[in-house]
C-alpha cells in the first residue's frame, strides 16, 4: 500500500494553545533541576514551537520535531534559536536526526492524537541519554471525569468524531503509565492540571531512562 499523506494539524500562528497556561507551569516543576542552562530538549510533536519555545527561555538547547510542515515552518520563523525538523515519530530518531541522545524529552497534547503510542513511547526513550527524562501531557481521564461527562451527555462533543484527525486516544494516569513502563521507562511521576481534582482537564507525567 503507497504511504498515506499526514493531514495538517491546522497551525495558523505562533499562539499558544489553551493549555499552556496550566500544563507548562507543571512541565517547569516536574523537570526539575534537569531543566537547566545548556541542557538538551528534543520536543517530539512540537507544532507550532510554543513549548519549544519556552525551554530555549529557560536556556536550554533544544530540536522539535512534527509531522506539521506548516507548523515546523511556523516555529522556525518564530524560534529561530531552534532547529525544526519536519519529520514522522520513529524508533531511530537520533540517526535521523543526526543528534546524539537529548537531556529531556518534552510531548505535550500529543500522544492523545496517535495511532500508535507504544511506537511514541519508544521514540521517546530512544532519543534519551541514560538518566533521560521524558515530561509528556495529555488530556486526564478517571472515574470521576469519565462520570461526569457521562451525566452530562457530553461523550459525543468529547470524542470529536466530527473532526478530521482530533483525540483518538484517551489516557488514565494508569492506561499511560503503563505505555511507558513498557517502554522502559521507570520513576514514573503525575500531575494533574488545570479544573478541579480528579476533574482535571490534563495531566502532565515525567518519567525517567534508567541511568
Amino acid at each position: 500500500m503507497p504511504d498515506q499523506p499526514v493531514p495538517e494539524f491546522g497551525w495558523k500562528s505562533a499562539a499558544p494553545e489553551c493549555t499552556a497556561d496550566f500544563v507548562i507551569p507543571a512541565l517547569r516543576d516536574l523537570g526539575g533541576d534537569l531543566i537547566r542552562p545548556g541542557a538538551r530538549v528534543l520536543d517530539v510533536g512540537c507544532g507550532n514551537g510554543f513549548n519549544a519555545g519556552q525551554y530555549l527561555a529557560w536556556g536550554c538547547r533544544v530540536t522539535g520535531i512534527d509531522a506539521s510542515d506548516v507548523g515546523v515552518r511556523i516555529a522556525a520563523q518564530t524560534y529561530p534559536a531552534g532547529r525544526f525538523v519536519s519529520m514522522l515519530i520513529e524508533d531511530d530518531v537520533l540517526p535521523a536526526l543526526g543528534e546524539p541522545p537529548f537531556d529531556l524529552v518534552n510531548s505535550t497534547e500529543v500522544v492523545e492524537h496517535l495511532y500508535d503510542p507504544i511506537a511514541w513511547a519508544r521514540c521517546c526513550f530512544n532519543a534519551l541519554r541514560p538518566g533521560g527524562r521524558l515530561l509528556v501531557s495529555t488530556p486526564y481521564h478517571g472515574f470521576l471525569k469519565n462520570l461526569a461527562i457521562s451525566l452530562v451527555d457530553g461523550w459525543d462533543k468529547h470524542f470529536e468524531a466530527h473532526k478530521v484527525g482530533g483525540h483518538i486516544k484517551f489516557f488514565s494516569p494508569r492506561t499511560l503509565g503503563a505505555i511507558l513502563t513498557q517502554a522502559g521507562f521507570r520513576s514514573i511521576r503525575f500531575r494533574g492540571t488545570g479544573r478541579a481534582p480528579y476533574l482535571w482537564k490534563s495531566m502532565v507525567l515525567s518519567a525517567d531512562r534508567p541511568g
